[in-house]
């Protein structure tokens, strides 16, 4: 035995080690600087968006209920209960609040909600007749809030949407009832116009042509004053609630300013 195989053995370097050693290390040298810049800032970020859409979630969902248990509510007691006017304006006013605060979808989910709700305490037909054009229009009142749309593009929106609420009811109305309503609003508005021929002086009788037309623009002014009350309500109540409205017309603020 020679004195070469009595050595011990060294042992073998591993190429790919050497290779990598001086780039290994200043990426591992700037991965931990890096997460310890980033560690702290990230928990925190996390630590404080957690909490908050924990918060939020039940919150919005608590708010969307109560909003729409509140515009059944006063259908429900404008229903039973009638004050006039009064109950009326403030139809759509909780749907839209539900949208200035949690959005679209909340909103839509608020319209469906007070609908069920109705359906249950009165009936599947009461329930159609608030979500047409109610809870629809509060939606959409909510939605041009929401963008600060001017008032007239508003009102004048809301008031198509109620126009066809009022031929939706009259519809399902005469459906159910097996009877023409739409002949008794005719009637109504014929004796207003002939109530109007008399005081001018005209001898003639009314077309039949301009008694459809002195109705459906009749349903059209009770909708836009309708509206315009609905965002003169709106306005002041939403405001004190933190959730302003777009700014009515000057000579309306003047109005108001001057009647405070």
């Amino acid at each position: 035995m020679s004195i070469l195989d009595s050595l011990p053995d060294e042992p073998e370097e591993d190429p790919s080690s050497e290779s990598q050693a001086p780039g290994n290390q200043g990426l591992d040298k700037q991965e931990q600087l890096t997460q310890k810049d980033s560690g702290p800032n990230s928990l925190n970020q996390n630590t404080r968006l957690s909490p908050q859409l924990k918060v939020d979630a039940p919150l919005r969902m608590v708010e969307t209920a109560f909003l729409a248990s509140a515009s059944s509510l006063i259908w429900f007691i404008n229903v039973y209960f009638p004050l006039g006017p009064v109950l009326r304006i403030f139809f759509p006013v909780p749907i839209a609040l539900v949208y200035l605060r949690w959005g679209r979808r909340a909103a839509w989910m608020a319209a469906v909600t007070s609908g069920l709700l109705l359906a249950v305490l009165m009936g599947p037909l009461r329930s159609l007749l608030f979500v047409m054009p109610f809870a629809f229009m509060g939606v959409l009142l909510g939605a041009t809030w929401y963008r600060r749309v001017p008032w007239i593009v508003s009102i004048t929106l809301g008031t198509l949407l109620g126009t066809l609420g009022v031929f939706f009811r009259l519809w399902l109305l005469s459906v159910l009832s097996g009877e023409d309503l739409w002949i008794y609003v005719i009637n109504q508005v014929t004796d207003i116009i002939e109530w109007i021929f008399l005081k001018l002086g005209l001898l003639t009788n009314p077309s039949v042509f301009l008694i459809q037309v002195g109705a459906v623009a009749l349903i059209v002014i009770n909708n836009f004053i309708y509206l315009f009350v609905v965002h003169l309500a709106a306005w002041l109540l939403l405001d004190r609630l933190g959730n302003p409205i777009p700014r009515p017309p000057q000579w309306v603020q003047v109005l108001m300013d001057y009647e405070s």
